[in-house]
């Protein structure tokens, strides 16, 4: 969940996902399948599943709230917030070892791992051929 609530992902899936009106045409094809995630430590999961359970325990907290009232900018509660910003500062960090400076420099660095990510497997898939 820390992956999917993350700043990141939300630039990546806004790039390589279609809109119908504001809202995105998710799917398992585009936006996730093709999401580049560096290779994770342990740490960095035990890390990373904790902010998803401080994202999760900041939304408890608001209960009866909506994710709509949660999630309105002009009202997202300040623990909400800081949950998403913390996971977004140890998702970024595990990336490029600190926070980005813009969503540009964000899609630069998902693209250049989605494109060694291709890469390895196009490699892959000659091997398999070739040993045929």
């Amino acid at each position: 969940m820390a992956l999917i609530a993350s700043r990141l992902h939300l630039v990546w899936i806004g790039t390589v996902c279609g809109k119908l009106k504001t809202d995105f045409r998710y799917s398992n094809t585009m936006g996730w399948n093709t999401f580049p995630v560096p290779t994770l430590t342990e740490k960095n999961r035990a890390d990373l599943t904790r902010c998803a359970e401080d994202i999760l325990l900041a939304r408890e907290a608001h209960f009866p709230a909506t994710i709509a009232d949660l999630y309105d900018p002009d009202k997202m509660p300040d623990n909400l917030r800081a949950a998403h910003d913390r996971n977004d500062e140890v998702l970024e960090r595990i990336y490029i070892g600190r926070r980005f400076r813009n969503d540009t420099e964000r899609l630069e660095k998902l693209f250049d791992l989605y494109s060694k990510m291709i890469a390895k497997k196009g490699g892959k898939t000659k091997k398999k051929k070739d040993a045929a």
